[in-house]
């Protein structure tokens, strides 16, 4: 797997969503999941020209982390334990999985500066999926104000594993709703403007539907 090449077709395809929806491609963050992949070929995503890197668990960050450190800017996209924060939360660019009071209570303990979070959101109300119900996220971001090293940087969804665009189109339209609300509020704590959301199997359309931020595994760096 040449991860390089990848990069250039995913490139092509993202060109491709943005000319279809007006949009400019400078506007997409590519981050690359390595999550199931060694520390060589995450060596290897880098040097291709990702310089963001996503992980989703706590163990494969730090062995990551103290191997590479400063060579990328690391998110962290998993679930994230309260009595975990204090690990990861000077070390990372942006956390994606913000979802209940006690972690932003825990990361504003234990933040030495401003942290940017995305808001997990479970648009598709599957039981298996981490976030909060789409009425909920408003009134959580609020609470989320008296917590001053946590700023809400966007809003971050998962949506299901399937090839129904119509129902992909509909989740990542709905998150994207969501933001434009939170962002129309103008909370100083919550400039809410970027949309963490699009997969391997599903990031054209996320693209489509105005993803900043699409998290790229296994068609960017294998599995």
């Amino acid at each position: 797997m040449d991860v390089a090449a990848n990069l250039d077709k995913i490139r092509s395809n993202i060109g491709q969503a943005c000319q279809k929806s007006g949009r400019n491609p400078d506007e997409i963050t590519i981050i690359g999941v390595t999550k199931y992949v060694t520390i060589e070929r995450t060596i290897e995503t880098i040097n291709a020209g990702i310089k963001n890197l996503g992980e989703n668990r706590l163990e494969g960050f730090l062995e990551k982390y103290n191997a590479i450190s400063d060579k990328a800017s690391w998110h962290f996209i998993g679930t994230l334990q309260s009595r975990k924060v204090k690990e990861i939360i000077n070390k990372v660019e942006a956390v994606h999985s913000l979802d209940r009071l006690s972690l932003a209570k825990e990361m504003n303990k234990r933040a030495e500066h401003p942290v940017d979070c995305f808001v997990q959101v479970n648009v598709s109300g599957e039981e298996t999926k981490h976030g909060l119900n789409s009425d909920k996220v408003l009134p959580f971001i609020k609470e989320v104000g008296r917590f001053e090293k946590v700023r809400i940087t966007g809003l971050m969804t998962m949506a299901p594993h399937v090839d129904d665009e119509d129902q992909l189109r509909s989740i990542f339209r709905e998150l994207a709703s969501l933001r434009t609300t939170i962002r129309d509020e103008n909370l100083s704590h919550a400039p809410c403007e970027h949309l963490s959301m699009g997969m391997s199997n599903d990031y054209q359309i996320a693209v489509e539907e105005g993803a900043t931020h699409i998290r790229l595994g296994s068609k960017l760096v294998g599995s």
